[in-house]
């Protein structure tokens, strides 16, 4: 499994249903890094300090004295990381199960993919159910993942990764040089040029439309990344935009929605009516047929 790479930020309450959704959603075991780039206040030191005491996860804290900036602070936890694969999660994410293993094994089916994106309600390119659209956050995560499970893993690309989750090869990531922390102060704008350069070298930006991790809005770019992006890729900001209004995933987001709208008629009262397996006692004490 790669590393969880899990930025901390100020959002308290987001950091808190993040941390409970990845205890769910990821094996036990699983590498997980929680960086804090003097982000967390009182609150969030104390939510951090109480999951790690009971998460089934193999979870580690670091957290710096001083702020080094976003771009650079994530630069070096990955430079740490050495060439070993690693997930960046962003600390309002909500991951559906299944996620990090489906985004594995996406870097497993093509040793060119160097970056894979799992679909988003707010994942601009890889957005769920419209492209380019904000959507809430799903209430029946473990159905939409079971739908995305079921998916045929095309690996369609992408214009470049998207930053609420992404996994990133690590020899791939050490190649292209790691991120631009001088140019770029935020870590939207510097994963579209890590991706952008990543291309330039041969590599693929791939969705990975067998996962989904969820989020309560989309990433934001810091002053004056967008000028930067456009002053050093100045083809960007035409091909996103063609991108998103050609939609070229529209096919592959029908089918989701179609496995989706299959499981929730082959289950209409899941919830009210757990299913027994044969032979066990139901609530009421009666053995199932």
């Amino acid at each position: 499994m790669p590393i969880v790479l899990l930025p901390v930020g100020s959002d308290d309450t987001a950091l808190d249903a993040c941390l409970a959704a990845l205890d769910a959603a990821t094996p036990a075991g699983t590498r997980v890094w929680l960086v804090d780039d003097a982000q967390a206040g009182p609150r969030g030191l104390s939510i951090i300090e109480r999951w790690l005491r009971h998460t089934p996860l193999a979870a580690d804290y670091s957290r710096r004295q001083r702020h080094a900036g976003e771009v650079a602070h994530l630069d070096e936890a990955l430079q740490a990381c050495g060439d070993a694969d690693v997930v960046v999660l962003a600390a309002d994410a909500v991951p559906a199960p299944g996620w990090l293993a489906q985004l594995a094994a996406c870097l497993a089916r093509d040793a060119a993919i160097a970056t894979a994106t799992p679909w988003c309600n707010a994942g601009e390119t890889a957005a769920w159910p419209r492209c380019g659209e904000v959507a809430l956050v799903p209430e029946d995560l473990p159905r939409l993942a079971q739908a995305c499970a079921a998916m045929p893993p095309r690996h369609a690309e992408l214009p470049a990764a998207v930053a609420h989750a992404v996994a990133l090869r690590g020899s791939a990531r050490r190649r292209a040089g790691g991120l631009d922390g001088a140019s770029y102060g935020s870590w939207y704008a510097a994963l579209v040029d890590l991706s952008l350069r990543l291309s330039g070298l041969g590599w693929r930006n791939a969705l990975c439309e067998t996962a989904f991790v969820a989020r309560g809005g989309e990433g934001t770019p810091g002053d004056g990344d967008l000028d930067a992006l456009a002053a050093r890729w100045p083809g960007w900001h035409a091909r996103l935009a063609n991108f998103l209004m050609d939609d070229p995933l529209r096919d592959i987001r029908r089918q989701l929605q179609q496995r989706h709208d299959a499981i929730d008629a082959a289950h209409p009262q899941a919830d009210l009516f757990p299913r027994v397996a044969p032979g066990a006692a139901a609530d009421d004490g009666t053995q199932a047929p």
